[in-house]
């Protein structure tokens, strides 16, 4: 019988927030994470890293207007699911949101590349381990 691992302490947790936007033509945008990266190459929902203090929704509106230069209202943000992988030392849950309304033109400003794909698109993509549970949900949504 094998010995049961203890789970590794919360706050070897990563949590970090990720949006599906959806344009009028029911397509999501993912972004390619650039070279000197780690997963350089990989498309992925646009989002990032929680900072101190700042809720998942806060977060998610800067980085949003950091990542992709739109300006996006924490209303327009509907929770949609989780995803959760183990990464090297730390276990990443990267919590999605659905939007399809916001300001401006998405531009990639911390990304390779931008690209408005169907949700069926997905499953051709490179992507995160954690951004592929994702894709079937989407599907049903979208």
């Amino acid at each position: 019988m094998a010995a049961l691992i203890p789970p590794k302490p919360a706050g070897n947790c990563l949590i970090v927030v990720a949006v599906a936007l959806v344009d009028g033509d029911g397509r999501l945008l993912v972004q390619q994470r650039p070279e000197g990266k780690s997963m350089a190459g990989l498309w992925e929902f646009p989002g990032g890293k929680i900072e101190p203090g700042e809720t998942p929704e806060a977060a998610l509106v800067r980085e949003l207007g950091e990542e992709l230069a739109i300006d996006v209202e924490a209303a327009c943000l509907a929770p949609a699911c989780f995803a959760s992988d183990a990464l090297e030392d730390r276990h990443l849950l990267l919590l999605l949101y659905v939007c399809r309304k916001w300001r401006g033109t998405p531009q990639a400003i911390h990304a390779s590349a931008l690209r408005w794909v169907r949700p069926v698109e997905l499953h051709g993509l490179a992507m995160p381990p954690a951004d592929k549970p994702l894709i079937g949900l989407l599907e049903a949504l979208v």
